[in-house]
């Protein structure tokens, strides 16, 4: 392949092996770092006139919600022609083995570490569990794949939908009615599958009785590689932190609605930072940190200060505090 060089900055020279290997890569492919815990990088784009947010969304590989936090100001269903789009691409990894599958529910985001290629990642936008209906967490593997599945609505769906009187049909036959789409992935937790969807337009949102949603492109790329009896790690991560290079990195979603109440993002921000420096006070600019916490964007930030800068942090009570988490990780009953 030929390059043009002539003109560019030399940082942008610089980053061109790597773009141009980037282009190479399917949808949702990532290299992993050699050293370091970030994929990806925040790109911005130019809305087309037929354009909506979600369009754009899809096309490269976004949800819902991350189009939206990274878009405030701009029109869901119409930005305009010529619209500056921010594209929130770059994610801290999990702080979870990389092995198998991890779905983090607060980041509506599914990550796959093949075993056939250890240098990569994938990564894919998903929908989870509603509130009252919420994605249990816990370690499980995949079973059985299934292509152009029927659909049996549960009980749950069907009381509801006989007390407004549209009572559905015991099975709902393989089509485009299906709302399991035409690929689906049984897990160990019974009545849970990673599948496809006929609404699309829902992924990257918690819209779903409990199952894993994709878009219909990424489940059957995933149907086809991903080995019956994976790893599948269900977390929940609203607070990840990472290194890129010598820079460590944030990133904040906002908590699921049913653990808020037992949950203090910011001391779990700071259990989590006090990991990454192990002995050592993290060198924290605590305005930046609660201001990522409190105003989670999913966007990856440094809330790292200058070591002359500011006064060091106040000591900590050194009574255990009680509903901090980190990685939550605990079986399924």
């Amino acid at each position: 392949m030929k390059v043009l060089t002539r003109g560019l900055a030399p940082l942008t020279l610089a980053l061109l092996p790597a773009l141009a290997w980037a282009q190479e890569l399917p949808r949702g492919h990532y290299a992993l770092p050699e050293e370091g815990d970030v994929i990806g990088a925040v790109r911005t784009i130019d809305a087309a006139e037929e354009d909506t947010l979600l369009d754009i969304a899809r096309r490269h590989n976004l949800g819902f919600e991350e189009i939206r936090r990274a878009n405030p100001d701009v029109s869901l269903w119409y930005p305009g022609e010529g619209t500056e789009v921010v594209l929130p691409s770059q994610f801290i990894l999990p702080d979870a083995p990389r092995e198998g599958i991890i779905i983090n529910l607060s980041e509506l985001r599914l990550y796959y570490f093949p075993a056939e290629d250890p240098s990569r990642v994938e990564t894919y936008p998903i929908s989870v569990g509603r509130d009252g209906f919420a994605t249990p967490v816990g370690v499980t593997r995949t079973t059985v794949k299934v292509k152009d599945p029927a659909w049996a609505p549960p009980q749950s769906m069907r009381e509801e939908a006989a007390a407004r009187g549209e009572p559905p049909p015991a099975i709902v036959p393989p089509g485009p009615d299906n709302p399991l789409g035409r690929h689906a992935i049984l897990l160990g937790l019974p009545s849970y599958l990673i599948h496809g969807t006929n609404r699309p337009d829902g992924v990257g949102m918690r819209v779903s009785r409990g199952c894993i949603r994709m878009f219909p492109e990424d489940i059957e790329s995933l149907y086809e590689r991903v080995p019956n009896g994976t790893r599948v790690n269900i977390i929940d991560q609203p607070f990840k932190a990472g290194w890129d290079g010598d820079t460590l990195m944030v990133q904040a979603y906002p908590a699921l609605e049913e653990n808020e109440a037992s949950f203090e993002p910011v001391l779990n921000a700071l259990e989590i930072l006090s990991r990454a420096f192990g002995d050592e006070e993290p060198p924290i600019d605590y305005a930046q940190l609660r201001q990522a916490v409190e105003s989670p964007s999913g966007q990856p930030v440094t809330v790292l200060r200058e070591a002359e800068e500011a006064p060091r942090a106040p000591q900590a009570d050194p009574a255990p505090v009680e509903g901090i988490y980190g990685v939550i990780e605990v079986a399924y009953r």
